[in-house]
């Protein structure tokens, strides 16, 4: 059984199944409904019901009030149908994006690499090639705990065989499994691409604008496809990358990125560690990924587009040295995860995009 949707203001109308989500079945449309933890935790999806009767699903009270319940809002990805149903959503217009299908895939682990103490890579062999923007993630299917987001960290040229790049989170089940179970040879499933994390490059273009990158840990996955993609495009503006982790030990892909920017003049690679015990032999920038965006620069990041890929501190701090140094709302791309806490957390309402 299934049944109508349609969304406005854009006039679209699409089949829904009996159970799937509004936000499920429009993305598997290729239409982007806003959103960023799909677990009912955030609010980012909420949307309005103008006709038709739908089931709210697990949204939680905090991202979704009684009133608002009243008042005919939902969220989109908890929300499911049980009639036609015509919704009203806040479409931005992206000229960048890609709007591709969500679909899922089978594939293969064919290797999984120690990255670091804490950071596994995991690639996946594909049994259909997937097309997805750099800066995009997937969702792995984790046996008995639903699924789970991951950046993509290869470029979309190795569209058949992607890599993951997977920190163990303390307690978590689904990083738990990866980490202590999951083994070359493995049948996985995984669903994408999502997100809205990519390049601009018409803006870049428009503007001459160069490209700046600031990760932290395992948010260098998005950053790194990015790189790749636009080197292997053959893109002239300047590229930084400062990356940054704890110790020497935490740091991945170094190796890589040096021979990088070996290889293209205009790609400068900046790697910063905030805790490497001294005597230790790192000659490289110490301190936190902030910092040494802010020193390369003078504090001066006029001239540029930052995507910036990591943990919540650290996305912060780095909003607020790049505003500091001349960059804008306009300016800043961010990639969000958003968990359960995270969700509590409620940020300015003056920053709508980031």
């Amino acid at each position: 059984m299934s049944y109508q949707l349609t969304i406005e203001p854009l006039g679209q109308t699409i089949d829904v199944d009996d159970g799937q989500t509004i936000l499920d079945a429009a993305l598997r449309a290729g239409i982007y409904l806003p959103h960023a933890c799909g677990h009912g935790l955030c609010g980012t999806c909420k949307i309005e019901v103008q006709d038709g009767e739908i089931e709210h699903g697990e949204a939680s009270g905090f991202a979704l009030m009684d009133y608002e319940r009243e008042e005919g809002k939902c969220l989109a990805c908890c929300a499911t149908l049980e009639s036609d149903v015509v919704i009203e959503a806040e479409i931005d217009e992206e000229p960048d994006a890609q709007n591709l299908l969500v679909q899922d895939y089978g594939g293969t682990v064919s290797r999984i690499e120690d990255l670091t103490p804490t950071i596994k890579g995991v690639w996946i062999e594909l049994d259909a090639p997937i097309t997805f923007q750099a800066g995009q993630y997937i969702n792995l299917h984790i046996p008995g705990e639903g699924t789970r987001a991951f950046s993509i960290a290869s470029a979309p040229g190795e569209s058949r065989e992607i890599e993951l790049n997977i920190r163990r989170v303390p307690g978590g089940m689904g990083t738990g499994w990866v980490h202590d179970q999951l083994k070359a040879g493995d049948a996985v499933k995984v669903t994408g691409p999502y997100g809205r994390f990519f390049i601009r490059s018409s803006a870049h273009a428009k503007e001459d604008l160069g490209y700046l990158f600031l990760a932290g840990g395992s948010g260098l996955s998005s950053p790194r496809s990015m790189v790749l993609d636009l080197l292997a495009a053959g893109e002239g503006r300047p590229i930084t990358l400062v990356n940054g982790a704890r110790s020497r030990a935490e740091l991945y892909h170094h190796d890589e990125f040096l021979q990088l920017a070996q290889q293209h003049p205009h790609f400068t690679y900046v790697a910063a560690l905030s805790d490497e015990p001294d005597g230790e032999g790192w000659e490289g920038v110490r301190g936190y990924v902030h910092e040494a965006a802010k020193t390369y620069f003078n504090n001066d990041f006029r001239g540029h587009k930052a995507y910036l890929c990591g943990p919540p501190m650290m996305i912060e701090a780095c909003i607020t040295t790049l505003m500091q140094g001349r960059l804008f709302e306009r300016d800043i791309y961010t990639e969000k995860f958003i968990s359960a806490a995270d969700a509590q957390q409620v940020r300015s309402p003056l920053f709508k995009k980031i």
